[in-house]
């Protein structure tokens, strides 16, 4: 069988290798053509086109690289008719990936969504261009089922993937030492123009923590020479593609939202969640998102276990009050580290990765 896979961010390049990898152990005939990254590369995939080059966040963002997006639109449908998927699977990445599947399902092409788009936080309406143009969705998260419910949309909950590839990591993969201080990592994310908002904020807090080690966990798709040019002399050490080793062994981190909250959460590692984006982006957002939190962690547990400081907030002052209080107060800690074990408890332990490649498969199959 042969399955075209688009994911457009690194969390899309993780969990599809992993899809990846089960398909091939699951279907011996596979054949996998994919927009992703080098993890999906490395697990079996020819990549058409890599993530870093897709990677467009906030409105105005979107708005200054529309023709390069729109070119990626029209590549995109050329290149699947050509190959002639038995079916389409699309992770997360909805701006993109909602109107790919717009056009599949008029040229006869199933449809598998596996990783909802968010559209539980903003624009509703847009449940019904799923219904109608795709044939299987997979949820990772326990809310959804519940809120499709309500639209009258039957969907497949085949748990998070990340507890698979977490519980791996810290039960089977070894520390690999960073440093002989304790260690408050920096994860400023995966694009380069968050990173280049986000890590000089996170930056501010070396001077006040001198007795800890700040390492940056660097994406792997991005030059050592953008973070350089942040870090300056100051004493940061970089890690790059080590975000989890990172994770192991520090005692805190600062985080910027997505994905990455929630890994530092099931890691154990307390944290405050950091955002600040452009300001007429971040304004729109504000007047269409419906969403009480921007992290993982709270919007699946429904309160605020971390602290997210957004915007205006995130500041020298408030970043180092909160950082003292994940590093110095036992109390707190304590009560994170609870939060943290029912939050794992709440995702559950069924392997994902698995579940999704065969309901995958049945679909092509049907």
């Amino acid at each position: 069988m042969r399955y075209y896979i688009i994911a457009g961010e690194a969390s899309g390049d993780l969990h599809g290798s992993n899809l990846i990898k089960e398909l091939h152990k699951q279907d011996n005939k596979a054949e996998i053509r994919c927009w992703g990254g080098d993890r999906m590369e490395a697990a079996g995939a020819t990549v058409v086109k890599h993530y870093r080059d897709l990677a467009f966040m906030g409105f105005v963002e979107v708005l200054m690289h529309l023709r390069t997006i729109l070119r990626n639109i029209d590549f995109c449908k050329k290149d699947i008719a050509a190959y002639k998927p038995g079916v389409l699977v699309l992770i997360d990445y909805p701006g993109f990936n909602m109107r790919i599947a717009e056009w599949a399902r008029q040229q006869g092409i199933k449809v598998v969504y596996y990783i909802s788009p968010q559209v539980w936080a903003w624009k509703e309406n847009r449940v019904k261009k799923l219904k109608r143009d795709v044939d299987k969705m997979l949820v990772i998260l326990p809310f959804e089922v519940d809120f499709y419910k309500t639209w009258d949309y039957k969907t497949t909950y085949v748990g998070h993937p990340l507890i698979e590839v977490v519980a791996h990591e810290r039960n089977d993969v070894p520390v690999q030492p960073l440093s002989d201080k304790p260690i408050v990592a920096l994860l400023p994310g995966s694009r380069a123009q968050e990173i280049k908002v986000k890590l000089p904020e996170m930056l501010h807090m070396v001077k006040h923590f001198p007795q800890y080690q700040f390492i940056v966990a660097q994406a792997p798709s991005l030059p050592d020479e953008l973070y350089q040019q942040l870090i300056g002399d100051a004493h940061v050490l970089l890690a790059k593609g080590q975000t989890y080793n990172l994770l192991k062994q520090s005692a805190a981190a600062l985080v910027t939202s997505g994905t990455a909250t929630l890994e530092t959460a099931l890691f154990g590692v307390p944290q405050v969640v950091c955002y600040k984006g452009n300001p007429i982006s971040y304004w729109l957002a504000k007047k269409l998102v419906k969403i009480k939190y921007i992290s993982l962690v709270n919007l699946i547990m429904d309160k605020p276990v971390v602290t997210e400081l957004i915007q205006h907030e995130l500041n020298e002052q408030n970043l180092k009050r909160e950082l003292s209080l994940i590093l110095n107060d036992a109390a707190h800690i304590a009560r994170l580290k609870a939060d943290y074990a029912q939050l794992w408890h709440l995702l559950g332990d069924s392997h994902a990765s698995a579940i999704a490649a065969k309901e995958i498969i049945e679909t092509a199959n049907a």
